[in-house]
């Protein structure tokens, strides 16, 4: 079972035409050596209030060395550096039990007088690791070294951050037999018994540290690594999830923001039935450009699709290993392309070896989804993406609920409906913790301008929530940057539109005119 929100590598790849651009000015705003007091909101609820770390926490020095590398990545090149900064297990309780929390950074190169503050990345899950991904990014944002320290962090849960493992490789191999649109009493019944057994199998890995893995958590963290690390402003860039990571630190620290750039952006008003309802919609039309790339009829190519899916359900397609292409293995392979224009001929390529009866190529997209590699070890993502998520998520539609919801997504799409729709049951069944929201609050009333990025042919996470999250967000706080392209995320995807703009905001504080597009 994977729900897709998360924001992959493969999303850089995207290369389009662009276009030319302009923007409006502001004042420079550079940050300096200093700390501000860890204070929320004043419209923070109850529930979000946070305590200020003790002087133990936001005086501890972090013991910068050379990064280790582990079973599933080499070590980066001497560049980068790796620590270990100490935060509360329970915000509530600051002078509690701590974790540690790894972070990886790139000094800034540029003169030491022109030095902005350290740029925190966050990119996407939830569940990602920030450690593994800057290196491979850094690269695609080396201009924004000339003035920042790049930082990025495995979040509480992920990774080498008390990383959550729910199951092991050999159960999750096992488990994809199991039908994640089913159409059987009996099949409905192991599909919930699955989701049952894996929120039981990450209560016992994660034990305490299960109830404190919120958004929220992760949120007050970002404050105090911006303290221990000597800035004044918070200088954050959003990838996906981490645009609701953002939004979200923005309401708690509205004094505290720099300049803060969300893309790919996740819609804060949807609550798990509208996210999924998004998705849905984003990914049928990510599909339908797919499909009128190559000359299809989107309708008619959809229902192609659906109609290879449905056979699969039926009957799973032999592979190159003694493993078999089912369907939800199958929808897995498709999304994974969606993601990125560039990929699109590998689409191609995987759909027509499934028609003429070899799985093996949808087989190969699902498992890079999946971070299975070649010798049958998975990675932890998608472990980390649920203990967060439903956590933060109140909602917990039953099966009976969801059944009435499944007509309307299967409306949106033939494709991806079912598998979403029984997704908003699934997903956080009997989950051992109570989750936190119905939606996240991001209103950042006295916050200076936020850029939000948002992608027309977003699949992930679709357009309007760029919209959604500047009106959240506040009158003269939230400002839109449009992109008309395809694939998960617009900065370093091929418009030099988007990437001067997003680069004049962040190294000159430049902040273009609400709703400008790049095209």
């Amino acid at each position: 079972m994977t729900r897709f929100v998360r924001w992959t590598a493969l999303a850089a790849a995207a290369a389009l035409l662009v276009g030319g651009c302009s923007g409006g000015s502001s004042d420079d705003g550079k940050g300096g050596e200093g700390t501000n007091t860890a204070t929320p909101s004043s419209g923070a609820s109850d529930t979000e209030a946070a305590v200020a770390p003790p002087s133990s926490l936001t005086s501890q020095k972090l013991d910068w060395k050379g990064c280790e590398g582990t079973a599933d990545s080499p070590a980066p090149s001497s560049e980068w550096q790796c620590a270990t900064l100490k935060v509360p297990l329970d915000w509530a309780k600051p002078e509690g039990k701590t974790i540690g929390l790894a972070l990886i950074r790139a000094k800034s190169r540029g003169d030491k007088s022109e030095r902005i503050g350290s740029l925190l990345f966050n990119f996407g899950g939830p569940g990602g690791s920030g450690v593994s991904m800057m290196p491979l990014y850094g690269a695609t944002v080396s201009t924004l070294r000339e003035r920042y320290d790049l930082v990025s962090w495995d979040p509480r849960g992920v990774a080498a951050s008390e990383g959550v493992r729910c199951r092991s490789d050999k159960e999750i191999q096992s488990a994809e037999s199991v039908d994640a649109t089913p159409d059987t009493a009996a099949e409905e019944a192991a599909y919930f018994k699955d989701a049952a057994t894996f929120g039981k199998g990450c209560e016992k890995s994660a034990g305490a540290l299960l109830a404190h893995v919120s958004t929220t958590d992760t949120a007050r963290d970002m404050d105090l690594m911006r303290q221990v690390l000597g800035d004044t402003k918070m200088h954050y860039f959003g990838i996906s999830y981490g645009t609701e990571l953002g939004g979200v630190y923005a309401h708690l620290f509205p004094k505290n923001v720099g300049r803060l750039i969300l893309d790919a952006v996740v819609d804060p008003s949807a609550d798990t039935v509208g996210h999924a309802e998004n998705q849905t919609r984003g990914f049928q039309r990510a599909l339908d450009d797919y499909l009128k790339s190559t000359g299809q009829d989107p309708e008619q190519g959809t229902r192609k699709i659906a109609d290879l899916l449905k056979e699969l359900d039926a009957n799973p397609l032999p592979t190159g290993s003694d493993r078999k292409l089912t369907q939800t293995l199958a929808v897995t392979g498709i999304v994974l392309p969606l993601y990125s224009k560039a990929s699109w001929p590998t689409l191609t390529s995987a759909l027509e070896a499934a028609e003429q009866g070899d799985g093996s190529e949808l087989l190969t997209l699902a498992d890079g989804y999946n971070e299975r590699d070649t010798a049958g070890h998975y990675g932890t993502t998608t472990h980390s993406q649920r203990v967060i998520s439903c956590l933060d998520d109140k909602q917990r539609p039953t099966a009976a609920e969801t059944k009435k919801l499944l007509p309307t997504f299967e409306k949106l799409s033939p494709v991806f409906g079912a598998f979403l729709g029984w997704d908003t049951a699934g997903w956080c069944h009997d989950w051992p913790v109570t989750g936190q929201w119905d939606t996240p609050e991001v209103s950042a009333p006295g916050a200076p301008p936020v850029l939000v990025v948002g992608n027309t042919g977003d699949p992930a996470t679709p357009y309007e929530g760029a919209r959604k999250m500047a009106d959240e967000l506040g009158k003269d706080v939230g400002v839109v940057l449009t992109w008309k392209g395809e694939g998960h995320g617009a900065y370093g995807s091929g418009s030099d539109c988007v990437d001067s703009a997003v680069n004049a905001y962040l190294l000159k504080g430049t902040v273009p005119k609400d709703g400008k597009v790049c095209s």
